[in-house]
């Protein structure tokens, strides 16, 4: 498995972000062409052991937790939003949904193709939108559907002229639940297992710099989480939606009815930081 030094791609993309300039109206520019790829992706036994642990999925299953695949192609997603062509700023971006959808059980003992593409950049009311795609596929299948996929969107903030939707209701809350008592280094541990070394989630003192109180949770750690307290495996479909960040140290209650899941804090369920929903598919 060979994949891109992600510090080195960190700081290119810091230090370019003040100079890129997305467009305040009007339709974003086209994005990056050419997909990032892996083409003899070989799963280390200790990462995957690491990512496990700090998730709470099982070890003991001899199968890929499911949002696994989008850490391997999070170097990949790096190498193409650090790019002089990707024309929205690295610092800042946020991670906003995800939609993942798994064909199979997927054994760690295979060996994968990974790619990563930018297939489109969408205006927001809030910025422009950037969405990705990644891709996992047993190398050497040539077929047109890859065994795992997932769209992610990242959200660039700037002055819109796009109109506001219909503000939506606040959703009701699930009823019961289980408390979850975050440590303050649960970012640090995740990045570790991730590489996502982002300062906002490391240390209060480089959260503060990008204008949080103290550090928060990686979103991508919390559906994860979520989805090892769901269960899901196997053929599935998986959407997530973030709302806001996870404080660290923190105090979250996880929630889920039918396929609906849930991540919230505060009385009576006051703030919603993740909604999503897990729907089997057939094997």
């Amino acid at each position: 498995m060979t994949t891109p030094a992600l510090l080195p791609l960190m700081l290119r993309g810091a230090l370019q972000s003040p100079f890129k300039r997305p467009r305040p109206t009007g339709t974003p520019p086209p994005p990056p062409g050419d997909p990032a790829r892996i083409t003899e992706l070989r799963i280390r036994a200790e990462h995957l052991t690491a990512f496990e642990r700090v998730c709470a999925y099982p070890t003991t299953r001899d199968e890929l937790p499911v949002t696994y695949p989008h850490i391997l192609g999070f170097p990949l997603a790096m190498r193409l939003m650090s790019a002089r062509a990707f024309p929205l700023p690295l610092l800042g971006l946020v991670h906003t949904s995800i939609e993942i959808t798994q064909q199979r059980d997927l054994s760690p003992a295979d060996t994968y193709e990974l790619t990563v593409a930018v297939p489109e950049l969408r205006p927001h009311h809030r910025g422009t939108e950037a969405v990705l795609v990644t891709a996992l596929r047993p190398t050497g299948d040539t077929g047109e559907t890859p065994v795992w996929e997932s769209t992610s969107t990242y959200l660039a903030r700037h002055r819109t002229d796009t109109p506001a939707p219909e503000e939506q209701e606040k959703p009701d809350p699930i009823p019961g639940g289980t408390e979850w008592r975050l440590a303050g280094d649960l970012g640090r541990r995740y990045g570790a297992a991730s590489g996502d070394r982002n300062p906002i989630h490391l240390h209060p003192l480089t959260a503060r710099a990008f204008g949080f109180p103290r550090a928060i949770a990686h979103g991508m750690w919390t559906v994860a989480r979520c989805l090892a307290e769901f269960g899901a495996h196997g053929p599935v479909r998986v959407r997530a939606r973030f709302r806001a960040p996870v404080l660290l140290p923190g105090t979250v209650t996880y929630a889920a009815q039918g396929p609906a899941f849930e991540l919230r804090s505060g009385k009576d369920g006051g703030r919603v930081h993740l909604t999503g929903e897990v729907t089997a598919l057939p094997r």
